[in-house]
């Protein structure tokens, strides 16, 4: 082999190796909804706030809600913590989850009974369910963004707070 060829392969493999170790794989759609819809199940159906935390979420999170967003980390811990201690006996079910390139879409059900405070809202004792859909952007595997869509009419008067 003459040392010019020896030479060209050397190089072309040391490129391959080290482009190789230059690119940071993106998760497949796949992976980021397997771990998006299991970081939901843990926090909302077991309570584990601590999940809210920079391995599953960017620390810029924002979640789009009315009459603000919410923004960071611990203000969305907060946020979530209104339903994990406002309601006992939740079931929070992922009815359908999908996605493609950075987004997911989230086809959910939450049921639980309203015995602690939820924002402010007294214990009332009813029970609730309401169906929604969720809309994510994913950095990578982290959640950065989100936007829930329900009847928040129907989950208020199932509060009992709206008279139907």
């Amino acid at each position: 082999m003459s040392m010019k060829l020896l030479l060209a392969t050397t190089v072309a493999v040391l490129l391959l190796v080290v482009s190789g170790f230059a690119q940071k794989s993106e998760p497949t759609i796949d992976a980021k909804i397997k771990k998006y819809v299991n970081v939901w199940d843990e926090i909302i159906n077991k309570g584990k706030l601590e999940l809210f935390n920079d391995s599953n979420f960017t620390t810029n999170i924002v979640i789009h809600a009315g009459p603000q967003d919410v923004v960071g980390l611990k203000a969305v811990r907060d946020f979530y913590a209104n339903y994990v201690t406002g309601f006992s006996n939740i079931k929070f079910t992922v009815k359908d989850c999908f996605g493609q390139g950075n987004k997911i879409a989230k086809h959910w059900s939450f049921e639980g009974t309203h015995t602690g405070e939820f924002f402010g809202i007294a214990a009332t004792g009813k029970a609730v369910k309401v169906d929604g859909v969720t809309i994510v952007r994913m950095e990578g595997d982290k959640i950065a963004e989100e936007q829930d869509f329900f009847d928040n009419l129907e989950f208020m008067q199932q509060l009992g707070l709206i008279p139907r």
